[in-house]
């Protein structure tokens, strides 16, 4: 009977807001931007593609000196 007396406040955890992820994806841009890549080719990439790509810095940079 002691547990069903407790509250568990931890059941649903905060939804992601669309400002929250596209201040995100502005930052991971500006990574490869600073990687090397062209500002260009960036911009023609999708989301995934560059998460992709930040997985490995070094061969983005590699790639692109």
């Amino acid at each position: 009977m002691a547990t069903s007396l407790q509250r568990n406040t931890n059941r649903q955890r905060p939804t992601k807001s669309a400002g929250a992820k596209a201040k995100r994806t502005k930052v991971q841009r500006r990574r490869l931007v600073d990687l090397g890549m062209d500002e260009a080719a960036v911009a023609l990439l999708n989301s995934t593609e560059v998460r992709t790509l930040l997985k490995h810095p070094k061969k983005v940079s590699e790639a692109n000196a």
